[in-house]
């Protein structure tokens, strides 16, 4: 696909380019085939949403990172934070040297996050990590063991987090045995919704199933706290009813449960507010953190009710290169930047751009069979018409063919039918419509051939 009359776009080689080729060579030589890798590119600079190869190309950046670059790539003033910190010193352990850093991002958390009570956070390096010592907070503050998350919900690589996650392939197949008193509730999914039933009536039918499950599967009595993606992310997409969410939050109330929200994916704007607890109207005990917080660096939070956190002893939890300096400074560049300028205002405009196009591009591509999202956080899900099949090989064949078109995007979904959407929010309104109508032209030439195959 010629790309000579973009604005932003350059493919001036094949992707890989010769350069990319020869790395990959390297990169199939050293490391694992483990390590997956979505894009058969090396970059080479990055700013904003685009992307910059070894071999010339320049690439609109749909996915941040899975999600990690809602400030964009290399914002200037979190670059300088980082530069002025290296400077000063790279790391003394916060458990052994304490720094300002630290507590100055942990007051900041604790203002801006969901909750107007007395808070307290720990930092971490990883998602994973955030979810793993956040069960460890909630199992040492109520003195119950038994965690519950959700169908197609995911928490994790970790052996806690593949047991709290639900998505068997790729990430838990024979990877077992996983971790005791964990249970997995069932989780909505609208576009399933049974058209006999309104959404109301949908969101009280899910809300029951949960009731159920606390009679069928687990005793309240029995359980810690609950962990929930406010929107599920490598799940699909999934946004539940308003009325579920505040439901089960209200359970955890009457029976001592704390409930936690995993919003490593959902939070820092990602949603259209800072935190997507918010939209829910929801004060988690507990909150997880990562991803955007820290444009790209390391670094992750466990954020809750100040008397829960003090639940742990000294050294019950932390780590080594928890909350490195580097990672704090950021962290605290990238919230300043995106409380200037409004950047979860402006997650809210380009979700509605992005939904409002597929809906529109649904009369030429009839496989689009569901556009939903929150804010800047999206799904379109792709099913045969004539099958009604999840059409897994069309999203496939439609990442690579964008790849090489120069717009780089992700599938998501238990079957992997999902196109998902997580551009940074510095993207601009032209590089945003550049990257659709790539899209789009992509698209309509997949779907005949498609069509025929049966997907």
């Amino acid at each position: 696909m010629s790309t000579n009359n973009r604005q932003f776009v350059s493919i001036s080689s094949s992707v890989p380019g010769v350069k990319s080729l020869e790395l990959l060579e390297q990169r199939k030589r050293y490391v694992p085939k483990g390590v997956s890798n979505n894009t058969p590119i090396f970059v080479e600079k990055a700013e904003g949403a685009l992307l910059y190869d070894v071999d010339g190309n320049v690439f609109l950046d749909f996915v941040g990172a899975i999600g990690s670059l809602n400030a964009g790539h290399c914002p200037p003033e979190v670059v300088k934070a980082i530069q002025k910190q290296a400077e000063l010193y790279l790391h003394t352990c916060f458990h052994i040297a304490m720094y300002e850093p630290y507590v100055q991002l942990a007051k900041k958390l604790d203002e801006i996050t969901p909750g107007n009570f007395e808070k307290k956070t720990i930092f971490l390096n990883s998602g994973a990590e955030a979810v793993e010592n956040a069960v460890k907070i909630a199992r040492k503050y109520t003195g119950k063991t038994g965690i519950v998350s959700f169908t197609r919900g995911f928490h994790g690589r970790t052996l806690l987090g593949m047991s709290l996650t639900s998505k068997v392939k790729p990430y838990k197949f024979n990877m077992g045995p996983f971790a005791p008193a964990i249970y997995k509730a069932p989780f909505p999914y609208p576009f399933n919704r049974p058209r006999s039933m309104t959404e109301e009536e949908y969101a009280d039918f899910c809300l029951k199933q949960f009731e159920d499950f606390l009679y069928t599967e687990v005793a309240p009595e029995e359980i810690a706290a609950v962990i929930m993606e406010p929107v599920q992310g490598e799940g699909g997409f999934i946004v539940p009813p308003k009325s579920f969410v505040q439901g089960v939050y209200k359970i955890c109330k009457q029976n001592d449960i704390l409930f936690i929200a995993d919003e490593i994916q959902t939070g820092f704007g990602r949603t259209g507010t800072m935190f997507a607890s918010s939209q829910f109207d929801i004060e988690p005990d507990l909150m997880t953190l990562s991803k955007s917080i820290a444009a790209g660096l390391p670094i992750s939070a466990v954020v809750g009710r100040a008397g829960i956190m003090d639940a742990p002893g000294p050294g019950e939890i932390g780590g080594t290169y928890g909350g490195s300096p580097l990672g704090c400074a950021a962290a605290l560049a990238v919230i300043e930047m995106m409380e200037r300028d409004d950047l979860p205002g402006k997650s809210k405009i380009i979700g509605d751009k992005i939904r409002s196009f597929f809906i529109n591009l649904q009369k030429d591509v009839p496989h689009i069979a569901d556009v939903r999202g929150l804010g800047a956080m999206c799904g379109i899900e792709f099913v045969d018409p004539a099958t009604g099949k999840p059409s897994k090989e069309l999203v496939a064949s439609c990442v690579k063919a964008c790849y090489e078109a120069g717009v780089i995007v992700l599938s998501a979904g238990v079957q992997g039918n999902v196109l998902r959407f997580l551009t940074p929010l510095v993207i601009t309104d032209e590089q945003l419509q550049e990257g659709l109508d790539i899209i789009g032209e992509v698209l309509r030439k997949l779907v005949p051939a498609k069509s025929t195959m049966g997907v």
